[in-house]
């Protein structure tokens, strides 16, 4: 129960994290991206060729399939932590080597959600990045 907690507070934290860096003034990166949501509730308005939305489609769709993969290995090292944790006398180097499988786990985590941003981005025409930018109320980043 406890590590259910734990990891519920890290996915929370990894959620602001997440929610911040979708905000421009606070993440010069981000952006420069565009979420999946924004591409597909504005398909139509920017115009996406069946073969686009195929393609992405087809990204997303793998996307959803590693972040599962991930979200079990994640999960999986965060219980190992707080096994390591609630011990009485913690053993130090066990709890930071197990700490650097979980960040290692979280920064995958992230490579993936970059991925799945680079591609979907890569497949948009400049116009209609523009347009989804204009529609965010946002710049336009080419």
């Amino acid at each position: 129960m406890k590590a259910r907690m734990f990891f519920l507070v890290l996915v929370t934290l990894c959620l602001a994290g997440a929610a911040r860096s979708q905000q421009p003034e606070q993440d010069p990166i981000g952006q420069s991206f565009f979420a999946p949501e924004l591409v597909i509730q504005n398909q139509e308005a920017i115009g996406l060729s069946a073969a686009q939305k195929d393609a992405l489609k087809t990204e997303i769709r793998q996307a959803q399939l590693k972040f599962t993969e991930l979200q079990w290995k994640l999960q999986d090292e965060m219980e190992k932590l707080v096994t390591l944790v609630k011990q009485g006398r913690v053993d130090e180097q066990q709890v930071l080597a197990q700490l650097d499988r979980v960040l290692n786990a979280e920064r995958e985590v992230k490579r993936a959600q970059v991925t799945l941003l680079v591609r979907i981005k890569n497949k948009l025409t400049p116009e209609q990045r523009a347009k989804l930018a204009e529609l965010r109320g946002k710049p336009a980043n080419r």
